[in-house]
């Protein structure tokens, strides 16, 4: 019989995310494997969430669900499933001290003991993009986790931490493949729900951001409330042979964004004039993971992971992608 070191062929993929966790936990000596096991909840939910997204239509979970999210959006059915996944999974893991959702009001407590030895919060959008469930576009979740902060005043205060807090990021795309994303302050690393094994499976480590990609990615329709600088961004950008990319879903635009370069945007607008996206859900895991592969992110003229928090679903404007395309947009705005 031939050798191991005979054997021919393509080997197969055995670098799951649980084993790639734990060689990263194994780094660190005092680690007490609590953000390993919340990591886990995570990819748990997400291959449920895969799961339901494929059989929407087949399971009849498609359109609204009849009432309006926090935001004062129309919920639909799956934003609901989703969210309550990701309540069940975290919630039964013993690490986690607070879960904030942006489907929901008021944070999760789920200790008000302040010195429990749950030293984690997670934040989360459960489904970015659902309205585009009745169209099969692609749709995703986004995660945020924070350390408990135990010094503030009100416990549901500890969620309030600015980006640069942050212990871990992520995202997940359901689309052609199911895709998950994720740093944890050492580099971007993405993996591939792999159905037949069912696990999420390493298929690239220190994802970096292309510096430059003559493409930008914002909703048009909304130029003429833009405020000038992003509408002289526009202009010039066009002038300049660019092409605009836009999917409707932040994880799908930064997504792209993150593998062929560019910059992502959604400026202020008449309408929301304090930006649409929200600080602690979507910009700020967003902000960690581009900037974990070599990009930058602003809201404003202002970076991103250092706004100070005032509240849990704060909105705010987001420019994010390529080093030198955020560059260009930040000229304009000054």
């Amino acid at each position: 019989m031939p050798s191991v070191r005979e054997s021919k062929g393509p080997q197969p993929n055995l670098t799951s995310i649980q084993s790639f966790l734990l060689r990263e936990e194994a780094k660190h000596p005092h680690a007490t494997g609590a953000l390993t096991w919340v990591l886990s909840a995570l990819t748990l939910s997400a291959k449920f969430i895969a799961a339901r997204v494929r059989r929407a239509r087949l399971e009849d979970v498609l359109g609204n669900e009849g009432s309006d999210n926090v935001q004062g959006e129309a919920q639909q059915k799956l934003d609901v499933i989703a969210n309550e996944t990701l309540l069940r999974c975290l919630g039964s893991r013993s690490g986690v001290a607070i879960l904030g959702s942006e489907e929901d009001e008021e944070a999760h407590i789920l200790s008000r003991d302040m010195t429990s030895e749950r030293p984690y919060v997670v934040l989360f959008d459960p489904l970015d993009g659902s309205s585009n469930l009745d169209v099969n576009g692609g749709v995703g979740t986004i995660f945020s986790v924070l350390h408990h902060d135990r010094r503030a005043q009100r416990i549901e205060d500890s969620a309030l931490q600015p980006g640069t807090k942050q212990v871990a990021a992520g995202y997940v795309l359901y689309g052609p493949s199911t895709v998950l994303v994720l740093t944890t302050g050492m580099g971007v690393h993405m993996f591939v729900l792999d159905p037949d094994v069912g696990s999420f499976l390493l298929v690239q480590e220190n994802v970096r951001i292309p510096n430059t990609s003559k493409n930008y990615s914002l909703n048009s329709a909304n130029l003429a409330t833009f405020p000038e600088g992003y509408q002289k961004y526009v202009g010039w950008a066009n002038d300049s042979g660019y092409s605009m990319r836009y999917a409707g879903a932040m994880v799908g635009d930064v997504h792209r964004t993150l593998l062929k370069g560019g910059v992502f945007l959604y400026p202020p607008t008449a309408k929301s004039p304090q930006g649409k996206l929200r600080l602690m859900y979507e910009a700020n895991p967003m902000a960690m993971i581009i900037e974990q592969a070599g990009g930058k992110a602003y809201s404003g003229l202002e970076r991103t992971m250092e706004l100070v928090p005032t509240g849990l679903h704060q909105r705010t404007s987001v420019i994010v992608g390529s080093a030198a395309e955020v560059d260009h947009v930040l000229r304009f705005l000054r």
